[in-house]
């Protein structure tokens, strides 16, 4: 024991400390501590302690000292440490979010952190701090796109009745094209993910051309019917239309829901629509493809198979395509419409109104 250090210890403190050391609910470091004081009151040295405590030499010193000089309670209190920097004033706070919801200074189209570090004389930590509080995110923005429709409400309503109500002895289709699909193969393999790294690709790719996928999305058991096609023209669309005629068991009516492309309103389309009797036509409102069912099964395509796949041939694209088909058709589920058509209407007021009121202050 270093010099100068006499710990006596009473039997009251010394069932005090045992009771500290032995109880399951104590604080570790009161534990160790009231260890190395009964161990010291044992006889034994000071590298004794530190190997039976894990403990180093000064810090054993350390609380010989403090229960010489305080007794157990001395054990069970801490230091006093410096305290931490002040809060930002509410004034700077107000500054941050006032400035954040204004243009940025220059040519920049958006605040960054560092941006408005700079301008209000705060930390980069502190201005994000202040934007996660307030639920502000200037970097992120949310695209969108009110529907001109002049018959968007009986539209909107005609569509979302044949999800909620569809009528007996009929089937609904959800119909249209994905565009465009491009036959991509990288350069070089990838490397799979592993623990702490994700996989890899390559930046560059070849392009072996695309192909159209036309769908239509049986709305009340989820299977899909598809195909994929060269181009998206009116001819294609009714060799599909065709395809589904013939799918269609006979005596259903069908009711297909469509978007407003060209296409699906060709004269040769709509004259084949006069020679099938059993279908209708329902189109969204313009540009509310969001509307359209069947979006979300190429939503899903796109992420789960086609965002990082590599086809070396645009056959190899379409039989990856159809493989995705046929395996969602062997676990379909029903397309469940949930959002409540008054609400939809309510929103897109709002939006006018809020377009209305930007254009009459820019005026």
């Amino acid at each position: 024991m270093r010099e100068g250090i006499t710990v006596e210890v009473s039997a009251t403190d010394r069932n005090r400390l045992e009771a500290i050391a032995a109880d399951p609910n104590s604080r570790q470091k009161h534990a160790w501590r009231a260890r190395i004081v009964l161990a010291t009151a044992d006889g034994l040295g000071t590298l004794a302690i530190a190997r039976r405590t894990g403990k180093s030499k000064p810090c054993v010193w350390r609380w010989q000292e403090r229960f010489m000089r305080e007794g157990v309670p001395g054990l069970l209190r801490d230091g006093t440490r410096r305290p931490g920097k002040a809060p930002l004033p509410a004034a700077t706070v107000d500054r941050v979010v006032e400035l954040t919801l204004k243009e940025p200074p220059g040519e920049a189209t958006h605040w960054t952190g560092r941006t408005m570090a700079k301008v209000v004389g705060v930390s980069l930590r502190s201005v994000q701090r202040i934007w996660r509080a307030h639920r502000l995110a200037p970097h992120r923005v949310r695209t969108f796109k009110l529907s001109r429709d002049p018959a968007f409400v009986p539209k909107l309503r005609d569509v979302v009745g044949l999800y909620l109500h569809p009528p007996a002895h009929a089937i609904v289709l959800s119909v249209d094209e994905k565009s465009q699909i491009q036959a991509l193969e990288r350069t070089q393999p990838g490397l799979p993910p592993k623990e702490g790294r994700p996989a890899t690709a390559t930046h560059d790719y070849e392009r072996h051309g695309t192909t159209t996928l036309f769908a239509a999305l049986n709305v009340l058991d989820g299977t899909v019917l598809g195909r994929c096609m060269q181009r998206h023209r009116h001819q294609e669309f009714l060799r599909f239309l065709n395809t589904v005629e013939a799918a269609v068991p006979a005596g259903k009516l069908v009711h297909a829901i469509l978007d407003n492309y060209g296409t699906h309103k060709h004269p040769k389309v709509l004259a084949w629509l006069g020679r099938h009797p059993r279908w209708t036509f329902h189109f969204t409102p313009t540009s509310c493809s969001w509307l359209n069912a069947v979006e979300t099964f190429f939503a899903k395509l796109s992420r789960r198979r086609l965002k990082h796949g590599s086809f070396h041939s645009l056959v190899a694209l379409q039989e990856a395509i159809n493989r995705f088909i046929a395996e969602h058709n062997r676990n379909p589920r029903p397309f469940v419409w949930t959002a409540d058509p008054d609400a939809i209407v309510e929103k897109v007021r709002r939006g006018y109104h809020a377009l209305a009121s930007m254009e009459r202050q820019a005026g």
